[in-house]
């Protein structure tokens, strides 16, 4: 077997490449203790943030966001100064502005994962709506499960779960539905036209105020003469109850059959939609004559 001659220019390359190596070796030895002692110091500031935030009682989403922040930056300043120890002619100046031209290139290359990172960090800490809220947004209503950096996850009524990503709930209108402990509920009840129209709204007033899920304790119970409908005096009933979804149909389903029944006690009629029908003459003969063959 030859042996293989390898050319002298690439042999002095390569000598040069082992010395620059044994040369460096002790400012690398010096750059990865100071990368050791930064991850130990990003670890100790972050069990600080994690107890001292605790006892402060913050969201646990909250914390992770200080703490991932707090992280960063000391890795950011760790990094810089186990660069500038690796590579002495290399100043934090230098440094910091080639990773400026780096995070422009990142930024165009991940431009919705930043910018939903942002608006999570923006959702977390301004708190438009927190865990077991009920909410609708772009078409999406159900029960915020959980508040993720990135995304927000969504249990829809029907059982499916919807991950939002933040940008869409940051820069789009967000019902919540349970801000506050009461929503108002509204039905409208027609009677004939033959009704007292004020023993009526008595009627259905005191019908309202029956059920045990109506608040009027808190907000009173509201019921006005709405319109003229097609065969009916129309009332407008609303009132106050829980704010979740199912406060809602629960107290409406209690209130239709408490109106239902208060007004068959009362002889109160509610009538069914009629019309009236108006026949030319032809026409008026042609039915009499079909209705007489029938008979016949």
């Amino acid at each position: 077997m030859e042996d293989v001659d390898i050319p002298k220019p690439l042999l002095n390359q390569l000598s040069e490449y082992w010395y620059g190596f044994w040369k460096l070796l002790p400012q690398l030895a010096l750059a990865l203790i100071v990368l050791g002692l930064v991850w130990a110091f990003s670890k100790a500031v972050q069990w600080f943030l994690d107890r001292f935030l605790r006892r402060a009682r913050m969201r646990r989403s909250l914390i992770e966001v200080f703490q991932m922040i707090a992280g960063t930056g000391i890795w950011l300043i760790g990094s810089l100064i186990a660069m500038t120890i690796v590579f002495p002619s290399l100043t934090p100046a230098k440094a910091l502005t080639a990773l400026g031209l780096g995070s422009v290139a990142i930024g165009f290359a991940f431009k919705d994962v930043f910018e939903n990172f942002l608006a999570g960090i923006l959702i977390l800490l301004r708190e438009p709506f927190k865990l077991d809220d009920f909410v609708e947004c772009a078409g999406n209503e159900g029960v915020v499960e959980e508040i993720t950096i990135r995304d927000t996850h969504i249990r829809k009524t029907d059982g499916q779960l919807v991950v939002m990503p933040n940008a869409i709930l940051f820069k789009q209108p967000v019902t919540v539905r349970t801000s506050q402990n009461l929503r108002r509920a509204e039905i409208t009840v027609g009677v004939a036209y033959s009704v007292d129209v004020d023993a009526a709204r008595d009627v259905i007033y005191d019908a309202v105020i029956r059920v045990d899920m109506v608040r009027d304790d808190v907000r009173d119970v509201q019921v006005f003469a709405k319109e003229f409908g097609a065969s009916s005096i129309d009332f407008q009933v609303t009132w106050w109850t829980g704010s979740k979804p199912v406060d809602i149909r629960a107290s409406r389903d209690k209130v239709v059959s408490s109106i239902k029944r208060a007004l068959d006690e009362a002889g109160i009629e509610i009538p069914f939609p009629y019309r009236t029908l108006t026949l030319a003459g032809d026409t008026k003969e042609d039915l009499k004559e079909l209705m007489g063959s029938r008979s016949g």
